[in-house]
């Protein structure tokens, strides 16, 4: 595979990070230990490089103690099921992916554990009743919905590498934005900063409109830069691969290409904010907030790729008792 060089992407806003950012470091690996999550100290190994504790820091500057740890070992439980999705056979067997989803929206919608249960499936239970004690029953209502469109996600991308088909970019872009599980993400900005009144925009086009522009450029983002590794391992479930593909050309250009679409969605993100009218006061305010959080959002996912090594190899965090 010919070398490919990361591009500068555009993003004007600023760089932060949580005061607890030293907490999370070992909170969060201790939390994995607790729940016995990967297979071998090789694995914790790679975990602790990946630094997962630095995204939820830097995308959550402002969140307190509790919902930072809730953010971050969200993102822990999501990499290491992505690791499976992505760098294991199950990526390709869409009828076991669906298995395993019945079971994590069972546990999410309150199913008591059994002793089948995997250990992700305890991890899972364990944030479901953390994420409950500080959200309200309307928002996590919203947040399983999230949730469930994600696990749709990796099944149709599973069912698309099943049959060796590789999607077209529309078809790609919106199986991206589904399996990228970046809604949940973005639904944990109202649990950190203790929204309410944004519920009530949750529908509004404007609103649905700025978490999928955001969810374009974090993708995006995440595609440029896994790029290597993803292609590197056979996997064509990549924009900068798709782009390839579809318009035959060298992967250098379509890397190049796929800076430009990143870019352009910044841009756009930055105009539809301008164009937002006033809801009043309160709503305002909160949408403001919101809105400083898909930025930190961003940035913070956008400075982790400098700090993180878990696109520096083809490992992948091997789950225990899986």
């Amino acid at each position: 595979m010919e070398k490919l060089i990361f591009p500068d992407l555009y993003c004007p806003f600023p760089s932060q990070i949580n005061k607890y950012a030293d907490v999370m470091e070992d909170y969060s690996l201790e939390w994995l230990r607790h729940f016995d999550l990967l297979a071998n100290e090789s694995a914790y190994k790679s975990f602790s490089k990946s630094k997962f504790f630095f995204l939820a820091a830097a995308t959550y500057p402002y969140c307190e103690l509790e919902d930072l740890k809730i953010t971050s070992d969200w993102h822990t439980w999501l990499f290491i099921w992505d690791d499976q999705c992505d760098m294991s056979d199950l990526g390709q067997k869409p009828e076991v992916l669906k298995i395993y989803h019945k079971r994590f929206i069972e546990i999410l919608l309150g199913a008591k554990l059994t002793s089948q249960d995997i250990s992700l499936n305890h991890a899972l239970s364990d944030l479901r009743q953390r994420i409950l004690q500080r959200g309200n029953a309307k928002w996590f209502d919203y947040f399983v919905r999230c949730c469930q469109d994600y696990f749709q996600g990796c099944i149709l991308q599973a069912e698309y590498r099943a049959q060796k088909i590789v999607p077209s970019i529309n078809t790609y872009i919106m199986i991206r934005n589904l399996c990228s599980a970046v809604d949940s993400c973005l639904a944990l900005i109202e649990l950190g900063y203790q929204m309410k009144v944004i519920s009530s925009l949750r529908e509004h086009h404007i609103f649905r409109q700025l978490n999928v522009i955001t969810n374009n450029i974090i993708s995006w983002c995440n595609d440029i830069f896994s790029a290597p590794r993803e292609i590197g391992s056979g996997d064509v479930h990549n924009l900068v691969f798709i782009l390839h593909h579809q318009k035959q050309i060298s992967l250098e250009r379509a890397m190049k290409f796929a800076a430009k679409m990143h870019d352009q969605k910044v841009r756009e993100l930055i105009a539809l904010e301008k164009s937002i009218p006033s809801f009043g006061e309160q709503i305002d305010y909160e949408i403001a907030k919101y809105i400083s959080g898909l930025h930190s959002w961003i940035r913070g996912n956008l400075d982790w790729y400098f700090q993180s090594g878990r696109y520096q190899s083809l490992g992948t965090l091997e789950l225990a008792n899986f």
